[in-house]
């Protein structure tokens, strides 16, 4: 006959967890066999965000590998959705900037789209570069008003700055360097104009 104080004194087998992983499991299926297909990937992606999982991949039919076929579509198209929006560190990545002053405007182009921060300070750019993971600004303060001054960004509220209408155009254009540095010529070239014809309608006023 065994001794019952060994018996209380063992260790518990290596896998006594698993039948309440397995309850849990079964709790989970019978919940969700109640709900629509696209009720239940609804739940599972919230739940899989809320504890910081990744999200399985949705199956598309008609395509022989899903996943590899929207990757690709990702890296080929570079536009983001607001609903799917790309981290900071990916969206840089993928922009590709050349120059501090391009990176101000990928930065702030960011904030505006994905976080909702259409009116920035020097601040909120050195912040966001450090979550990119990129190389630190030399200077942020010069970089962002060199970019104001190259029209990427305009003067906005209360000393702060927002991507210009010719500086969404660009990032949006990146990583098509040509189409991206045809769109700030044009923006200089107008902006030239304007000045030229401000500067000759005070000369024939005087």
């Amino acid at each position: 006959m065994s001794d019952p104080a060994n018996t209380l004194t063992q260790p518990e087998p290596q896998g006594a967890s698993l039948p309440t992983e397995a309850a849990v499991l079964q709790r989970i299926i019978t919940e969700l066999s109640s709900l629509s297909e696209d009720a239940r990937q609804r739940l599972i992606n919230t739940v899989c965000t809320f504890l910081g999982l990744s999200t399985p991949a949705v199956p598309v039919s008609g395509t022989a590998n899903p996943s590899r076929q929207h990757i690709a579509d990702r890296t080929s198209s570079f536009q983001f959705s607001e609903d799917d929006p790309p981290t900071v560190k990916q969206f840089i990545q993928d922009k590709g900037p050349q120059t501090d002053v391009e990176r101000v405007a990928c930065l702030a182009f960011s904030l505006a789209r994905y976080r909702s921060t259409p009116h920035v300070k020097t601040r909120d750019i050195t912040m966001l570069n450090t979550e990119s993971a990129h190389r630190p600004f030399s200077n942020t303060a010069v970089a962002v008003d060199n970019a104001t001054k190259l029209g990427y960004l305009v003067p906005s509220l209360k000393g702060s700055k927002q991507i210009s209408a010719y500086g969404e155009r660009f990032v949006e254009a990146l990583p098509d360097r040509d189409a991206a540095k045809g769109i700030m010529d044009r923006a200089r070239t107008g902006r030239c104009g304007k000045i030229a014809k401000r500067t000759a309608v005070s000369a024939d006023t005087e």
